[in-house]
């Protein structure tokens, strides 16, 4: 799933590509992943691309006064065409749910696609006059970039809840998912099962500091990449997510995994948990 690191990057992509394009034909592959009916995605056409955002993990362009919201979920993606086929495209033929035609000031007609692989759709677009009235946007809590170590420890403080599954919570922290959650907590010698109400001033620090390190790495990192590239170099600068059974690059210790219904996370067992192997549901219920 794109996070805070990716979105950041698209939205600055699209800024240099972009602005200053006039939409032309919206093509809909995929009807289901319209959220929104007034304004029509067809309000789009003819307006000038004036600018890209993020809200959290949520995608804006904007256009004139309408904006054109997307969250990607977990297997959506942005790609840009340089020389898009200018027939439609067959509903429900291939991974292309929606397609923005635009005119760009060098002459060219380039296009924007939504994608999703896989056959659990979740992407979701809005067309809408205020973000703020996409309702995953309008119950974001603050975005992870801009918090302060006192704004986090109140956050944290009397949360019952595993500490991994705060990070995560987009009503309290907007823009990390489960890839740079496990990033941070191991850069913070943090469990992903601490209780995150429990935490030390010294462990807030902690967290905080490997919070603001890990994004503003990962962002400067993805800074400039094309789209295409984005997911590549996302992969080569984690050093526990999705290395499940390879050596800890910090204390050589094997990474290791808690599997859930949908989805996995990593941590290190000697950095996080002092050595320590957390509970896998999976494990468990094979071992019954």
């Amino acid at each position: 799933m794109p996070e805070l690191p990716e979105v950041e990057a698209l939205a600055g992509f699209l800024r240099e590509h972009a602005v200053g394009s006039v939409v032309g034909r919206v093509d809909v592959a995929s009807i289901s992943v319209l959220q929104t009916a007034d304004p029509p995605i067809t309000a789009l056409q003819g307006r000038d691309v004036t600018g890209a955002r993020r809200f959290g993990k949520f995608l804006c362009l904007d256009c004139g006064d309408l904006s054109l919201v997307t969250h990607l979920s977990r297997a959506g993606w942005l790609r840009w065409i340089d020389d898009p086929s200018p027939a439609p495209p067959r509903p429900g033929k291939g991974p292309l749910a929606l397609r923005v035609h635009l005119f760009a000031p060098d002459a060219t007609t380039p296009a924007v696609d939504l994608t999703e692989a896989g056959t659990r759709k979740r992407l979701a677009v809005w067309v809408v006059e205020d973000p703020q009235q996409v309702p995953g946007i309008a119950r974001l809590g603050p975005d992870a970039l801009d918090i302060t170590a006192d704004d986090l420890a109140a956050l944290l403080r009397g949360s019952t809840s595993r500490l991994k599954t705060v990070l995560v919570d987009q009503t309290v922290l907007a823009g990390i998912g489960n890839a740079y959650s496990d990033e941070i907590l191991h850069a913070a010698r943090l469990s992903p099962f601490a209780t995150a109400g429990r935490l030390t001033g010294n462990q807030v620090d902690a967290l905080h500091e490997a919070l603001r390190a890990t994004l503003t790495d990962a962002v400067a990192r993805s800074a400039g990449q094309d789209a295409a590239r984005l997911k590549g170099e996302k992969r080569s600068g984690m050093r526990v997510h999705a290395r499940t059974g390879l050596p800890c690059p910090v204390c050589g210790d094997t990474v290791r995994q808690v599997e859930y219904s949908e989805r996995s996370f990593q941590y290190c067992p000697t950095c996080q948990t002092g050595g320590k192997i957390l509970a896998d549901r999976k494990l468990s219920r094979l071992l019954k």
